[in-house]
């Protein structure tokens, strides 16, 4: 199967202007933020000129932002499509949301409204449920909720969640049918088996390294397999798909399709795998962000 690139393009709310010398230089809605990024291994476009004229930049080693714009807020609206989300820089370097995820949330929406449109209308038509795991800010979330699931949000993270619950009520979903569950995520999925839960479509995105709610240790390279075993166990008789990302782990998304495919391939259905890459604005270069591989029915 050939690897396909997913490329996120400048759009109103979002761009990458420019990137490089492990450094990427981004727009996000009115604000322009400068931010390391160690897969920027080639030389700049623009001169250090336009690169200094922005409204903050992260220092890497104390970990902070520093505001070049004393006017700049400390978090603002942004959207993607009918998505919005709450940009709030922090001292991880990241703002909140991952733009090279929007191709996903695209996938997603079409998925199931495809899904939704083929089965007759009925009293009794059971819902298409998605489980999102590690969900953090959810982007993901709010793509399925926007197309009509209902979802389970899963994080450790307690801050996550409420950022994620912001960004729902700025979109307009706070009302639709979602549970935001503050809990590890294996260990969640291991309840779910036991009560029978089941679902039509997972996301997760997966850290290298990460903890639980409670101090649980999260570790990909220990971790990933039995995770994905435990969510063929929670999938419907008739499931619409399965998509896994991938950040920084030193993984293929050939690895990761190969871990896969084994506990979907039974239900036929099309496997997709991959990069996710953001385009710049100015050099049109692409800027690889992530891996990706996902399954439909």
């Amino acid at each position: 199967m050939e690897p396909k690139i997913l490329i996120t393009k400048p759009s109103a709310n979002y761009e990458l202007i420019d990137s490089g010398n492990e450094e990427k230089l981004e727009r996000y809605g009115k604000y322009v933020l400068r931010r390391p990024d160690p897969q920027a291994l080639w030389n700049k476009t623009l001169s250090e000129i336009e690169w200094k004229n922005v409204d903050a930049v992260f220092d890497a080693d104390r970990k902070v932002w520093k505001k070049k714009n004393e006017s700049m807020q400390n978090e603002w609206q942004i959207s993607f499509d009918d998505l919005k989300f709450n940009i709030k820089p922090t001292a991880f370097k990241h703002t909140g949301v991952f733009p090279e995820q929007s191709s996903n949330w695209s996938w997603i929406i079409s998925k199931i409204k495809n899904q939704k449109s083929n089965i007759k209308i009925k009293e009794d038509a059971k819902p298409i449920k998605v489980l999102n795991l590690f969900g953090y800010t959810g982007g993901a979330t709010l793509a399925a909720l926007s197309a009509g699931a209902e979802v389970t949000h899963v994080d450790g993270s307690k801050s996550a969640i409420t950022w994620a619950k912001e960004n729902a009520e700025l979109s307009g979903l706070d009302k639709k049918p979602v549970r935001w569950i503050i809990d590890d995520a294996r260990k969640f999925v291991m309840r779910e088996i036991k009560r029978g839960g089941k679902y039509d479509g997972i996301v997760m995105d997966p850290p290298s390294f990460g903890r639980g709610g409670k101090g649980e240790i999260w570790k990909i390279e220990t971790d990933f397999i039995k995770l994905l075993e435990d969510c063929s166990k929670i999938l419907s008789d008739n499931p619409l798909f399965f998509i896994v990302n991938g950040y920084a782990a030193g993984y293929s998304s050939t690895a990761y399709y190969n871990a896969l495919k084994p506990l979907v391939q039974k239900y036929g259905g099309e496997f997709e795998m991959g990069e996710l890459t953001i385009e710049e604005s100015k050099g049109r270069r692409l800027l690889p962000c992530g891996i990706f591989v996902r399954w439909s029915k």
